[in-house]
């Protein structure tokens, strides 16, 4: 059988390469406002034109993507543009006693209505 030739990472290549990504993408991010730079929909495009451009960059210095290097380019661009956007944590609480009573009760009340239905009906099957 044919041997797989297998080229190992040039990662100073790789690492050579992958700022003019971060380039291309911070020309690209210019274009939007900063203040919109926490929502994707807004950056989506440019977004994938830099992950597209790091896979192929490392994919030419025979690097498997994602790999630690590019990762760590990445998470710096990360830092560098979206280090504003935070999760907000969600803050659960219960509704109000009246809802809730009612949200519990009319699952009950309609199980309780739909088992004295069969009840009902298999002691008068006689008639249907």
């Amino acid at each position: 059988g044919a041997r797989q030739q297998t080229e190992l990472c040039n990662e100073s290549l790789m690492l050579e390469k992958l700022p003019a990504c971060g380039k291309s993408f911070e020309e690209m991010m210019k274009k939007v406002d900063s203040k919109k730079w926490c929502n994707l929909t807004e950056f989506i495009m440019y977004y994938d034109n830099f992950t597209q451009c790091t896979e192929r960059e490392a994919n030419n210095a025979s690097c498997f993507w994602p790999n630690p290097l590019a990762e760590g380019f990445i998470t710096g661009i990360h830092k560098q543009f979206f280090s504003n956007c935070t999760s907000e944590d969600v803050h659960w609480e219960d509704p109000p006693d009246e809802i809730l009573i009612t949200l519990i009760l009319i699952p009950v009340m309609l199980t309780c209505a739909m088992i004295t239905l069969v009840v009902w009906c298999s002691k008068r099957s006689d008639i249907l």
